[in-house]
């Protein structure tokens, strides 16, 4: 018997990836990842074959990042979300909370500018209209703190307290739509606030963690309303599945509880990288001045052994 509304039946499958071969708006995600990894691959290899050096630790943070999105898209997983409102809570979380982050750290634009090649003279390739794009005005506007952060709270607040969650879920495609929705804005909010990247706005240290403290608030407090709620309060997920055996407000009590505490676990990891940053910009600048320091230095001595040498001239 089919779940109402969506047309799935409550058999659910196990969490396998590509549930067999005929096409699934799921293959969406499964298509748009391998593409993204075959392309970071080749970005990786490029700048090896010409003895550039990428760090390993990117390349594994990148790639965690688009398996963790296969996971929650491509497997038995996204069935259980479209029936369960604390499944779909963590895959919420994961792909506009983890997912970023974790893709961010990979530096894919570095990436991308640094392997791509110049066109040429006069000449507009990938690299030239991907330097355009960071530099435009569009690009400014997205990336700025007035922009991201209320977008951020709006995508919790202003899709599941409105029919256009319900309308959303009431397809599959729609779903993959509104997962797609999440990962963009997770990506825009995180982009200038990890500092990985190039991006039209380098704000200081303590302004990103200010900003990255701004949005996280919200989140608790979205879950919390959804822990407190004597009703269950998105249509979707009123009517449950008899065989998954759970109750409606439980569930959602569990989906608030996740939101909650994700809420916490992107903060600690951005704010664990911001101070890594941090600490890695002030041994540059600290080697830096020593350098200058030692330049000064040999000029000094070099001065004062030539006004030695001279008083020794002098006196002969």
């Amino acid at each position: 018997m089919d779940h109402s509304g969506h047309g799935m039946s409550t058999d659910l499958p196990p969490f396998t990836l590509a549930r067999g071969l005929a096409w699934s708006p799921d293959w969406f995600f499964l298509i748009g990842c391998l593409v993204v990894l075959a392309l970071y691959g080749w970005g990786v290899a490029r700048l090896v074959r010409r003895g550039d050096k990428w760090p390993v630790n990117r390349t594994v943070w990148f790639a965690v990042g688009v398996l963790l999105v296969l996971l929650m898209m491509c497997t038995g997983l996204n069935d259980y979300g479209m029936v369960m409102f604390s499944v779909h809570m963590v895959q919420h979380m994961v792909i506009s909370m983890l997912a970023p982050i974790l893709l961010l750290l990979g530096a894919p634009i570095t990436l991308a500018l640094r392997a791509t090649p110049t066109a040429g003279r006069g000449r507009k390739g990938p690299r030239e209209l991907l330097l355009k794009l960071l530099h435009s005005r569009y690009m400014r506007v997205i990336t700025h703190p007035a922009f991201t952060i209320p977008m951020f709270i709006a995508s919790l607040y202003g899709l599941y307290f409105t029919p256009l969650f319900d309308f959303l879920m009431g397809s599959r495609p729609g779903h993959i739509v509104m997962m797609l929705h999440f990962l963009v804005v997770g990506l825009t909010f995180f982009w200038p606030i990890m500092g990985v990247d190039p991006g039209p706005h380098r704000q200081g240290y303590l302004m990103r963690m200010l900003e990255l403290f701004a949005g996280m608030p919200f989140h608790a407090f979205f879950g919390i309303a959804l822990m407190m709620g004597s009703t269950a309060m998105v249509e979707t997920y009123r009517n449950p599945p008899a065989s998954l055996g759970i109750d409606a407000l439980s569930d959602q009590s569990a989906a608030g509880g996740i939101a909650w505490a994700f809420s916490e676990v992107p903060s600690v990891l951005v704010l664990l990288a911001l101070l890594f940053q941090w600490y890695r910009s002030e041994q540059r600048q600290a080697k830096r001045k020593d350098r200058a320091a030692e330049r000064d230095g040999d000029k000094e001595l070099e001065a004062y052994n030539a006004y030695l040498a001279s008083l020794n001239a002098r006196g002969h």
